[in-house]
C-alpha cells in the first residue's frame, strides 16, 4: 500500500530483475556525470543499447515459447506511446528554451533536430554533419544532439520484433524435421548480425569514425550482443564467488572505461567491447547470493527507483546542461553549478516519468484497441509537430523580408571605401537572415573534366568553373576554406572576364610545403595540389598568403608557405596571396544576436586579430611573380573589426568570412587583384 495515497501500488513483475534497474541507473549516471563535469563520453549509452536488446529479447522470446501472436503492430505503437510522450514534452521544452536563451541564428538547426528527432532519425542527420566541415563551423553544441542514440533505438526497435517474427516461422518449418528449438534459431540470426556488424563497424571506425559514431549499422553488433546474452543467460549459472567477482569485475571495468579511453574519438569500434561486456558480467553475475555481491549495490532501492526514471533523466540532462551553459555564458560548470545542474535534471526527470510518462503508460483507454494507442501516437506527434511548423514558417518569413529589402540598405563593405569613411549605415535589417546565413558559402560545384581532369584520387572535391569560348586566363584557387570564401568575389570576376577557375580545396588545410604543423592527409593534398598545377600550367595560382588565430600570435605566416609556391613561381606561373582575415573566439553573428551590433564585444579592437607590419612584408621580394593583396581595411577600419559593416554581417562564424559581405567586396577586390597584379 501506498502511505500516502492508500492506494495499492502495482506489484513487479515476477521476471523483474533488480540489479538491471540498478545497472541501468549507474550508465545514466555515467552518462550524467561526464558530460556535466568531465566533458567526455562514457560507455553508459552502450550499456543502454545492451540492456534495451537484453529485455527486449526476455520479452519476445517468452511470448514465442508461451505460444503467443506476435502482433508487430500493436507492439510498436504501444512501444512508441511508451517512448514518445517523455520525449515530446522534453524537446517542448528545449524549444522553449532555444526562444528563451539561444541567438536566432542557431534556431535553424535546432529546428531541424526537433524534427529529427521525433521521427527517430536524429543520428543520420548528426552523422552527415560529423563528416561536413562547412556545418561544423557553425554547429555549436545543440541541446537535442543526445537524441542521437534514442533514434538507434527506435530504429532498433522496429527491426528486431522483424527479427524475432521472422526467427518464429523459421522455427516452425524447421522443429519437427530438426527438432530446433526457437532460442537456437533466434540466437543463429543474431550472431550472424553481431559477426557483420561488428566487422563494419571496426572497419567504419578505422576509416571514417566521425560518422561510424552515429552510424546505426555500426551500433548493431551492441544489441545483438544483449539479445545473445538474454538467450543464453539460462545455461550460465556460475557458483556464487565466480559471481561475485564477475560482478565487481565488471562494475570496476564499467566505471573506469570513459576515463581510461577516448570513447568519443574511438568508438563503436571494437574498443566498445569494454564497457558492453563489463555490463553482460553484471547481469551474468545476476543475483550472486553473496552479502559481498555487486547485486547488494545495484539492488539498494534508490539507485532501482533512479533506473525508474533513468529514461527521462537521460533526456533532460544534456538540455539542461547545453542551455545553463549558453545562458550564464560559463563554458564547463564548477563542482557546485554541475551539482545543480544534475539535481534540476534529476527533478525534471521525476516529474516527467511521474506525471507523463506513468499516467500514460498506464492509461487503460489505448490499450483497449489498437486504433486507439494509434490516436495517441499521432496526438503526441501532433503535439510537437505544429510549434515546430510554426517556429519554422515564422523564421521563412522573417528571412523572406530581410531578403526583399532594398538592396542599398545593406552596402557591406562598400561603406569603409575612402568616399564613404564615417558614414553611418542606413535603418535596415542585417543581413544575411539567421536562416540563410547557414548556408551563405561561396564555391563553384561544377567537377573537373576534360582537361581539368585529375586522375589523382586526393583531388577528387576538384571544381571548375568554365567561361563561354576561349579563356583569357586560367587561375587555380589552392587551399583551405580561407580560400574559398574569395570565390565569392573571384568568381563574379572571372566570368565578367571570361577566365577559367579551377578549385583544390582541402578542409583546413592551407596550402604550403610539407610541414610537421599540418597532418598527413593535409601534406599529402598539398602535395598533389602542387602537382597538378605543374602538370596543367594555369597562368596563375590563388592562396592565401597568412595564418591567423584566435590568441595571440594573432596572424602569422603560413608553414613553408614560400617553399610551397617556389616550384609553380619557377615553371613560369604566377601566384596570388592574400592576406589572411581575422579569426576569433566567439562566434560573431550570434554575438550580435545576443547583444547588438555596436556592442563591444561583438567588435574587437584590431590589435587583437591581426599583426602589423604584416606577415605579408616578410615575402617581399623573395619569390619571382608573387603577388600579394590586403584587404583588410575592408574588414578591421578605425582599430576595431566589427561582426556587422553596412548592415552586413562580416562573419558567418567565429572566422569564415560570409559569402554576402564578401560579394559586397568585388569592386574593391577586383582594383586591388588588378592592381597587385598589373592584369588587365
Amino acid at each position: 500500500m501506498d502511505a500516502k495515497t492508500g492506494e495499492r501500488k502495482p506489484a513487479r513483475k515476477p521476471t523483474f530483475r533488480p540489479e538491471v534497474q540498478g545497472l541501468r541507473a549507474l550508465a545514466v549516471l555515467m552518462v550524467v556525470t561526464y558530460h556535466v563535469w568531465l566533458g567526455r563520453v562514457s560507455g553508459g549509452v552502450d550499456i543502454f543499447l545492451l540492456i534495451s536488446a537484453f529485455l527486449l529479447t526476455l520479452s519476445f522470446v517468452r511470448k514465442v515459447e508461451a505460444g503467443a501472436s506476435l502482433n508487430l503492430l500493436r507492439h510498436w505503437l504501444h512501444l512508441f506511446k511508451r517512448l514518445l510522450p517523455a520525449a515530446v514534452v522534453v524537446i517542448l521544452g528545449v524549444l522553449a528554451g532555444t526562444w528563451l536563451v539561444l541567438p536566432q541564428g542557431r534556431w535553424p538547426v535546432i529546428l531541424d533536430q526537433a524534427w529529427a528527432a521525433l521521427l527517430y532519425r536524429q543520428n543520420w542527420l548528426l552523422a552527415d554533419t560529423a563528416v561536413d566541415y562547412y556545418a561544423q563551423q557553425h554547429a555549436a553544441a545543440s541541446p537535442l544532439q543526445h537524441f542521437w542514440s534514442l533514434s538507434i533505438q527506435g530504429q532498433v526497435f522496429i527491426l528486431w520484433p522483424l527479427v524475432f517474427a521472422a526467427s518464429a516461422v523459421v522455427w516452425r518449418l524447421l522443429r519437427h524435421r530438426y527438432n530446433a528449438s526457437y532460442r537456437a534459431v533466434v540466437a543463429a540470426a543474431f550472431a550472424g548480425v553481431l559477426v557483420a556488424s561488428l566487422a563494419f563497424s571496426i572497419d567504419q571506425t578505422a576509416t571514417n569514425q566521425a560518422y561510424a559514431y552515429f552510424d546505426t549499422r555500426t551500433r548493431l553488433w551492441e544489441f545483438a550482443l544483449g539479445s545473445l546474452l538474454a538467450l543464453a543467460l539460462p545455461y550460465l549459472k556460475p557458483g556464487k564467488l565466480l559471481r561475485v567477482v564477475l560482478g565487481w569485475a565488471g562494475l570496476v571495468a564499467m566505471v573506469s572505461c570513459g576515463l581510461l579511453l577516448t570513447v568519443d574519438r574511438a568508438f563503436p569500434g571494437f574498443v566498445a567491447l569494454w564497457p558492453t561486456l563489463a555490463a553482460a558480467a553484471i547481469i551474468v553475475a545476476g543475483q550472486s547470493g553473496s552479502r559481498f555481491g555487486v547485486d547488494r549495490l545495484l539492488g539498494w532501492k534508490p539507485l532501482v527507483s533512479l533506473g525508474d526514471n533513468s529514461y527521462a533523466l537521460y533526456l533532460w540532462h544534456w538540455p539542461v546542461l547545453v542551455l545553463a551553459l549558453a545562458a550564464t555564458g560559463v563554458e564547463a560548470p564548477t563542482l557546485i553549478q554541475g551539482a545543480a545542474i544534475i539535481a534540476a535534471s534529476v527533478v525534471l526527470a521525476v516529474l516527467t516519468t511521474r506525471f507523463v510518462e506513468k499516467p500514460l503508460r498506464e492509461w487503460r483507454w489505448p490499450q483497449v484497441r489498437t486504433w486507439r494507442t494509434a490516436v495517441v501516437v499521432v496526438a503526441c506527434c501532433a503535439l510537437l509537430a505544429g510549434p515546430v511548423a510554426v517556429l519554422q514558417t515564422s523564421l521563412t518569413a522573417e528571412e523572406a523580408a530581410t531578403a526583399a529589402q532594398p538592396r542599398e540598405l545593406a552596402p557591406g563593405a562598400a561603406l569603409l571605401t575612402p568616399g564613404n569613411a564615417g558614414t553611418p549605415a542606413p535603418q535596415g535589417r542585417i543581413i544575411p537572415g539567421p536562416t540563410a546565413l547557414d548556408n551563405d558559402w561561396a564555391g563553384i560545384h561544377q567537377a573537373c573534366t576534360g582537361a581539368n581532369a585529375t586522375g589523382d584520387p586526393v583531388l577528387e572535391g576538384c571544381r571548375q568553373a568554365l567561361p563561354e569560348g576561349e579563356p583569357t586566363k586560367r587561375i587555380v584557387v589552392l587551399g583551405d576554406s580561407h580560400a574559398q570564401q574569395y570565390l565569392a568575389a573571384l568568381a563574379p570576376i572571372a566570368e565578367t572576364r571570361g577566365w577559367e577557375l579551377v578549385t583544390l580545396l582541402m578542409p583546413a588545410c592551407r596550402f604550403g610545403a610539407e610541414s610537421e604543423t599540418r597532418t598527413a592527409e593535409c601534406n599529402a593534398y598539398n602535395r598533389a595540389s602542387a602537382a597538378y598545377v605543374l602538370e596543367h600550367r594555369p597562368d596563375a595560382v590563388f592562396t592565401v598568403a597568412t595564418l591567423t588565430h584566435e590568441e595571440a600570435p594573432f596572424e602569422t605566416e603560413v608553414p613553408a608557405y614560400l617553399e610551397g609556391i617556389q616550384p609553380i613561381a619557377d615553371a613560369g606561373i604566377e601566384i596570388v596571396g592574400i592576406r589572411d582575415n581575422p579569426r576569433f573566439t566567439i562566434n560573431m553573428p550570434e554575438c550580435v544576436q545576443r547583444h547588438r551590433a555596436d556592442a563591444p564585444a561583438c567588435n574587437p579592437p584590431l590589435n587583437e586579430s591581426l599583426v602589423e607590419p604584416s606577415p605579408l612584408e616578410s615575402y617581399r621580394g623573395k619569390v619571382d611573380g608573387l603577388h600579394l593583396m590586403d584587404l583588410s581595411d575592408f574588414i578591421c577600419a578605425g582599430g576595431i573589426c566589427p561582426a556587422v559593416v553596412g548592415n552586413v554581417y562580416v562573419y558567418k562564424d567565429d572566422n569564415h568570412l560570409s559569402r554576402t559581405y564578401v560579394e559586397s567586396m568585388i569592386p574593391m577586390f577586383e582594383e586591388r587583384l588588378l592592381s597587385a597584379t598589373g592584369w588587365n
